[in-house]
């Protein structure tokens, strides 16, 4: 039998505060890490956060096509997503082995999805 190789752990150093892993918002390296401007960040997540939710909206009710994993294409009528982005509720959903009157795809095995305005 052999031996497997030992995987190294990382540990992230102490914080600011000293129990805490991490680093405060407020650190010069914290800046470093962000580009210096951490306001600015927050704001380009916040907007496309705001886009991609307007999105979701915007697909409600419409013929959608999913791009799923190992390139299976499905049709389907877009429902709804969830809170933390982990399923897609969806309605009258056309596979290759038939058709589900709503299933709930999963994001991890969504790689695309289109749907016309």
């Amino acid at each position: 039998a052999t031996m497997p190789v030992p995987v190294g752990v990382l540990r992230l150093p102490r914080g600011p505060d000293g129990c805490s892993r991490g680093f405060s918002p407020t650190s010069p390296r914290f800046q470093a890490l962000l580009g210096g401007d951490a306001v600015a960040a927050q704001g380009a997540r916040a907007a496309l956060r705001q886009r991609y939710l307007r999105g979701l909206a915007a697909a409600r009710g419409r013929p959608t096509r999913f791009c799923l994993r190992a390139g299976v294409q499905v049709d389907a009528v877009f429902g709804a997503a969830d809170v933390e982005a982990v399923a897609f509720q969806v309605d009258a959903l056309r596979t290759p082995l038939g058709v589900q009157a709503a299933a709930l795809l999963r994001c991890a095995d969504v790689l695309a999805y289109s749907f016309l305005l």
